[in-house]
């Protein structure tokens, strides 16, 4: 297929968690709403029948916010923020703990949804897909109103659509319009729509390419745009010189991997401030918790076990570092995650503050792979006991 002439949507769930939450408690609709809390920050039902919330300013500790609504992200609240500066900014907004296993059933609700439409869907995480349209008889419009309808429908829920000729630009463009937006855009509206943004927009450009970038002088995705290719290979290297020169342009070849088998499975954070291994101890520490909580879940939702745990640190002058550790046999559960990436932590010098942490799952084998192979080794054996 002619690569102008694709379709191609990134569906991103707006506030997915807080929304998940928002049709359990309707009453908090409106409402600044912070996800992050414990299982103590469960709602009391008292003997009205009435339920007592927890409230930020109550909260004491050093836990980070996993997401929030509309209305807390107004008054500057956002995730990966710590509970306790959120707190100052939202003392009177609710908090509520996280429950990933709603969080997936509604995750797997709106992917069924979607697939009723159009089985071209790569799976991209618990809150976001991309669909290729190009084969849909349909206009664009129509089918971003149709899939919003069928989500909405299945789920209660509402998301927001970018369409346009590639997997990158379209995850831009489902960020435009949130939430419930649909934003579709071709190659000839990217100087008025794409150039004028921050070239952290891009994803794939994070601080450390960012911060280098701007040493250049560059800061715009038009001013990267402007930039000659042999001078960004000078800077960056070949490869990632070339993705930066052609992205900047809107080009972006890669398919919807509609059956793809992924590598790796990982999960990472950004800190709101750099944390200190000793003083932000109980921080990180849940940072880490959530990371392999998210992992584990992103594991067992597509299906997949892994051997190979392994954990990434930025420190506070953008030093990045891994570690990893092979196991002998294959898990998915999110405390045996945890056990392995705090192995990998303890062989980690953890002097200077960090501003980024993730985990990773690799050496992946699908859980009906192994159902089989356990089935054909219980079979060989049996052979040889008859024998």
């Amino acid at each position: 297929m002619n690569y102008l002439s694709r379709r191609i949507a990134h569906l991103d769930m707006d506030a997915f968690f807080a929304s998940v939450e928002l049709l359990r408690y309707p009453q908090l609709r409106g409402l600044p709403v912070v996800i992050g809390g414990k299982s103590e920050h469960k709602p009391v039902r008292l003997e009205d029948g009435s339920l007592r919330f927890s409230r930020l300013r109550d909260y004491a500790g050093r836990g980070v916010i996993t997401t929030a609504t509309y209305e807390a992200r107004a008054v500057g609240v956002f995730s990966a923020m710590g509970l306790m500066k959120a707190a100052q900014l939202a003392p009177d907004a609710i908090l509520l703990p996280v429950d990933f296993d709603a969080y997936r059933h509604y995750s797997q609700l709106f992917k069924t949804a979607v697939a009723s439409i159009t089985p071209q869907i790569e799976d991209s995480g618990i809150d976001e897909i991309y669909i290729d349209l190009s084969s849909l008889p349909e206009d664009s419009l129509t089918l971003a109103k149709r899939i919003k309808q069928a989500v909405c429908d299945a789920t209660g829920l509402t998301c927001s659509i970018g369409i346009t000729p590639n997997k990158m630009l379209s995850k831009m463009c489902s960020d435009f319009e949130k939430p419930d937006g649909i934003t579709i855009l071709d190659l000839s509206d990217i100087p008025e729509r794409i150039w004028p943004l921050p070239v952290r927009r891009i994803n794939g450009i994070g601080p450390k390419a960012e911060k280098k970038l701007a040493l250049l002088g560059i800061s715009t995705i038009a001013e990267l745009a402007q930039v000659e290719l042999s001078l960004l290979q000078a800077h960056f290297g070949r490869g990632y010189a070339t993705w930066l020169f052609e992205v900047a342009h809107g080009i972006d070849h890669r398919p919807v991997m509609t059956r793809s088998e992924p590598k790796s499975i990982s999960r990472e954070t950004t800190f709101e401030h750099n944390l200190h291994p000793r003083h932000d101890r109980t921080a990180l520490s849940e940072a880490l918790t959530a990371l392999c909580t998210r992992v584990a879940q992103d594991l067992k939702s597509k299906g997949y076990v892994g051997r190979t745990i392994s954990i990434k640190l930025r420190f506070e002058d953008f030093h990045t570092v891994t570690r990893d550790i092979t196991l002998s046999t294959f898990i998915a559960d999110p405390i045996a995650i945890r056990q392995a990436a705090r192995e990998c932590l303890r062989r980690v010098p953890l002097e200077k503050k960090l501003r980024l942490l993730g985990v990773r799952v690799s050496m992946l084998s699908s859980t009906h792979s192994l159902q089989v192979a356990n089935v054909l080794t219980q079979g060989e054996l049996l052979l040889e006991f008859q024998e």
